[in-house]
């Protein structure tokens, strides 16, 4: 394979490049995404990053087996091919970093991006920092995203979107300590994944994966978990990495709200909206549970498992005994 540099002022006809700083490592060792600044040529900067597949996964947490080996592995196909067949689709009104140039040769991978930074989007923000206005913004994002990819099939990605959906979590699934919620997963997960209204989720739609600009904007990145799915599960992630617990009872109703009002706009009207949004507000609480059953498998004591999402859990299991 030919070296990064060479393919980089190859691809955007820039004269040099002037320096280069790591944005951040992949999970587990898997290589790194770095922004390269050019002199002349077609972009300011761009971003690369750089998948290097290890024979042997080591993951911080102590798993290290196969089975999280290949869904890495998979992760990064799975992202390549968004990239290359589905992002320019996402224009206009949900913007994603459009592909520049990707090689695959052996274990190693190598995407070139748009940088949103230069673009505009440099903003980044944290639970600590995001307002309610910005958290509106990111539904706004996935209201149009979920839209625009209404019961379009998940070909080159993953047939079910989201990266703790159970079937590849079989590891975590063992370790759970809440045994009702262990029993109910494969029912909870039936629940979310046998919906009438399937669209493509963006799979690890948190915060640190939006990138926001000074009007309201907001870009997304990060698509290794795209797939088919019932976009509430997109909705329940991403509000639960905005707010801790007092902020998601006292904002639920308020942000559910902005999500559907955005979705209703953006969605084609052969749709039948309100199926579609009974349907999924009814899934809200099961989106909340089957996260749960992951982190506590994932993680005891994980911050998420507060006393929002056990009361959503409990919620869950209850209409499932009674049902």
């Amino acid at each position: 394979m030919r070296s990064i540099d060479t393919q980089i002022l190859t691809c955007t006809r820039a004269k040099a490049i002037k320096g280069s700083e790591e944005v951040q490592s992949l999970w587990s060792g898997y290589g790194s995404i770095k922004r390269y600044t050019l002199e002349g040529g077609a972009y300011p900067s761009v971003i690369v990053k750089h998948i290097v597949l290890p024979e042997d996964g080591k993951h911080p947490r102590g798993w290290n087996t196969d089975l999280s080996h290949q869904r890495k592995v998979k992760s990064y196909a799975v992202e390549s091919y968004w990239y290359r067949h589905y992002a320019r689709l996402t224009e206009p009104g949900c913007k994603v970093p459009q592909l520049l140039h990707a090689t695959e040769e052996g274990g190693i991978r190598l995407l070139m991006l748009e940088d949103l930074n230069a673009l505009g989007y440099s903003g980044r923000l944290t639970p600590e920092t995001v307002t309610l206005t910005e958290a509106k913004n990111g539904l706004t994002w996935l209201a149009r995203f979920h839209a625009r990819f209404m019961q379009v099939p998940p070909e080159g990605l993953w047939e079910i979107g989201t990266y703790w959906h159970l079937a590849t979590r079989s590891d975590e699934w063992k370790r759970m300590t809440h045994i009702t919620l262990q029993q109910a997963a494969s029912a909870i997960d039936r629940r979310l994944n046998e919906t009438t209204f399937q669209t493509l989720v963006h799979g690890d739609a948190k915060l640190a994966n939006f990138c926001f600009g000074p009007r309201g904007q907001v870009a997304a990145v990060d698509f290794q978990y795209v797939g088919r799915g019932c976009g509430i599960k997109d909705i329940a992630y991403y509000i639960s990495s905005c707010f801790a617990e007092e902020a998601c009872e006292a904002y639920e109703e308020e942000l559910l709200a902005h999500y559907f009002k955005s979705l209703e706009v953006a969605v084609d009207k052969s749709f039948d909206f309100q199926l579609l949004k009974k349907e999924w507000t009814a899934l809200y609480k099961f989106a909340w549970a089957d996260l749960y059953r992951f982190l506590d498998g994932w993680s005891a004591g994980h911050w998420k498992l507060h006393g929002y999402s056990e009361r959503l859990t409990r919620s869950v299991l209850e209409e499932l005994n009674d049902s």
